[in-house]
């Protein structure tokens, strides 16, 4: 007898160590990466005026999604021209501005692409601290009760050619960032506490092209423990690689192909899910349990059409849940990687899909909004809205909230008390 859908979430949220039981969302997509809270109750009519809790209008341009801890909700921003890059706290319950911090001036930078701006980088956040990130132009420690600098960082190289976007990560010592640029590619781990470089690993990968557009990629890390192995997993173009995080040695890579890979990976049913961006395979699914060249060994299976470049998925028990960039939404076995269901649902998508309670979000980068069932049988659709402006950077659902960022605005959706 098939499990009721609420009662199988149940189950899930006991066997996964979830964000579900997560009061606060620390990095890029949450701490696994996932963009879900399972125990989230928030409203899926966007459309309804009585459904936002508060506004605002932060200035300047930025692409990073927010990050929350306690009763603060943290962004990044930066001018147009990139010569000024700040960061942006506020109280996440009332809307209300905290702290608005210039941090970096710049009087000379990169081209950065029109689909993208200085400020792209989602900053990692624990108690007391944030570590905002901009890329070669600079990477901060701020204690978060006063907004001091506590360190800081602006020496590390890269020409990121079309604008930085890799987000960092952090445990309970270090923090982690790529640097995969037009000329270097590297990652690197801070000490959270100084600033100073514990180890700093060159990709050294065979990319095969002298041509550095092919060797770009912006993706953000993630931290697995695998068979008591604990692993750093980043993506990068043409391949991805193991980092071990103690000493920065590359435990294992795969070669896979693609270029400006963005989406952050996931670790479930004891594989790691890649999404290695430009290139013939869209999605590898790896087991992490190898060492060196993993490429011919430990692949269980790879997919290479209805699987997006930027929008990250979300996976809910055996079950995938993507939308690609053109506006495509699919359910696959994460297991088989066989499809379910597939929709056309139109539009043109770079923040990823968001999951609250049971549903998915989606919203598009002219802003229209998308809200569906996650099930695993049929597209159900529950839905729609329109905004004043597209979004670039990724949804947070906390407790009974939703919080948004779009180009020109920052929400918060919450069920008006009866």
């Amino acid at each position: 007898m098939r499990l009721p859908f609420y009662l199988s979430f149940c189950l899930t949220l006991l066997s996964w160590n979830t964000l579900s039981a997560d009061i606060n969302w620390p990095e890029f997509r949450g701490s696994d990466g996932n963009g879900a809270n399972f125990s989230a109750e928030v409203p899926t009519d966007l459309s309804d005026p009585q459904n936002i809790a508060w506004k605002a209008e932060p200035h300047g341009k930025g692409w990073s999604s927010p990050v929350v801890w306690g009763d603060q909700l943290w962004i990044t921003t930066a001018t147009e021209d990139g010569k000024q890059q700040y960061a942006l706290c506020y109280d996440r319950n009332t809307g209300e501005k905290k702290f608005d911090l210039l941090l970096f001036e710049n009087e000379e930078v990169d081209e950065a692409h029109m689909t993208n701006s200085y400020a792209s980088c989602t900053p990692a956040i624990e108690e007391g601290r944030i570590y905002v990130h901009f890329g070669r132009y600079g990477t901060a420690c701020l204690d978060t009760k006063t907004g001091k600098k506590l360190w800081e960082r602006r020496d590390l190289p890269c020409d990121h050619h079309r604008g930085p976007a890799s987000s960092p990560v952090i445990d309970d010592k270090n923090m982690y960032v790529a640097f995969d640029g037009f000329d270097v590619q590297y990652v690197v781990a801070l000490d959270k506490e100084t600033g100073k470089t514990v180890w700093k690993t060159d990709r050294n990968i065979k990319y095969n092209t002298d041509n550095g557009d092919w060797m770009k990629a912006y993706g953000t890390g993630l931290l697995i423990e695998h068979a008591g192995r604990r692993q750093l997993i980043y993506p990068s173009a043409y391949a991805t690689q193991s980092f071990d995080p103690e000493t920065g040695d590359i435990l294992w890579s795969i070669q896979h192909g693609g270029m400006n890979a963005a989406i952050r990976p996931i670790y479930r049913h004891g594989l790691v899910y890649v999404f290695p961006g430009h290139g013939k395979n869209l999605l590898v699914a790896v087991d992490p349990s190898g060492s060196g060249d993993v490429t011919a060994s430990h692949v269980k299976w790879s997919a290479g059409k209805g699987v997006p470049l930027r929008p990250g998925p979300v996976f809910i028990e055996d079950k995938i849940y993507m939308l690609d960039d053109d506006g495509v939404v699919s359910c696959r076995d994460a297991k088989s990687g066989d499809v379910d269901w597939i929709k056309r649902i139109g539009g043109n998508y770079r923040a990823s899909l968001v999951c609250a309670g049971e549903n998915l979000y989606a919203f598009t980068d002219d802003g229209h909004a998308t809200v569906f069932k996650a099930s695993p049988e049929e597209y159900i659709e529950i839905s729609q809205a329109d905004f004043p402006s597209g979004f670039q950077a990724s949804g947070v659902p906390l407790d009974d909230s939703l919080y948004l960022r779009s180009v020109k605005g920052l929400y918060c959706f919450r069920k008006p008390k009866p």
